[in-house]
């Protein structure tokens, strides 16, 4: 029967189980994965099945760890999100926290502008350590996906956006995340991209303040090329500030919005 092995089409015999593949083909592989799940050793395995082997604490390839996370995602699914790359406007606790997504998931190429540097009440939400106050946020972030995938480009601009620059900083982009605290700010991305890249989808955010209902925070598609993120009513104020897991909660909106649009989901 023929199988495929880490995304590559082998031969082996017929009525072996995944332990028994693991031992021909990858000695000491702890973790066997059989069409997407982790399955027992002693399952057996079909002509046309997908297997994945994973030795525990060893450092996969390029080509490896692909196949790895290809293995977790639906078949086909993580080819799409390989190719496509994603633009992300400010990098404070909804950018940074929607580029670690985007990263886990295996976007290809993850653009991030931001003129700030890390500062230490950054640290309550975004997705920084106490080692790299004072270092400039996009920076800082290159380093931290890499850490988590190697394998992402990760393009960084240290610059303040406007609308003569937007255009040129995210071009290729198919999808531009809006992620910055001001509203003027916000609403200036949001214009230049519908305006000036026709080609382009733009996800924003407004209304994460505080602590209310998780519930609140939705995603509304606002017309072809815009959707909003949040409940559109809670800002940023004295006695209302921004908080990890409602920001967070926002941030996994976002980046699970850039994941459908890859994929062709409609709302």
């Amino acid at each position: 029967m023929k199988i495929q092995l880490n995304e590559k089409t082998v031969s082996c015999e017929n009525g072996l189980t995944l332990g028994g593949i693991a031992a021909l083909r990858k000695p000491g592989a702890d973790v066997l994965i059989l069409n997407g799940f982790p399955a027992p050793a002693d399952t057996g395995v079909n002509d046309g099945d997908e297997v994945f082997l994973i030795r525990r604490g060893e450092v996969p390839t390029s080509d490896e760890l692909e196949a790895l996370m290809a293995a977790r995602h639906t078949p086909g699914v993580h080819a799409r999100l390989k190719m496509a790359a994603v633009g992300i406007a400010g990098v404070g606790g909804l950018g940074s926290a929607i580029a670690v997504a985007l990263a886990r998931v295996g976007v290809g190429r993850v653009v991030i502008a931001d003129f700030d540097v890390v500062e230490p009440s950054n640290l309550n939400r975004q997705q920084y350590f106490i080692d790299q106050i004072g270092c400039l946020k996009v920076e800082a972030l290159a380093e931290n996906l890499k850490r988590i995938n190697p394998y992402v480009t990760v393009e960084a601009h240290s610059v303040l956006l406007g609308p003569k620059n937007i255009p040129t900083i995210f071009s290729g982009c198919s999808i531009v995340v809006e992620a910055f605290d001001r509203a003027d700010m916000k609403a200036m991305l949001v214009n230049t991209v519908l305006e000036s890249m026709p080609r382009s989808t733009v996800i924003a955010a407004s209304g994460l303040a505080g602590y209310g209902s998780n519930n609140s925070i939705a995603t509304r598609k606002v017309s072809p090329r815009l959707y909003l993120v949040g409940d559109s009513v809670s800002e940023a104020a004295p006695g209302n500030g921004l908080m990890a897991p409602r920001v967070g909660i926002a941030a996994s909106h976002q980046a699970n919005q850039v994941v459908r649009i890859i994929l062709g989901e409609e709302e």
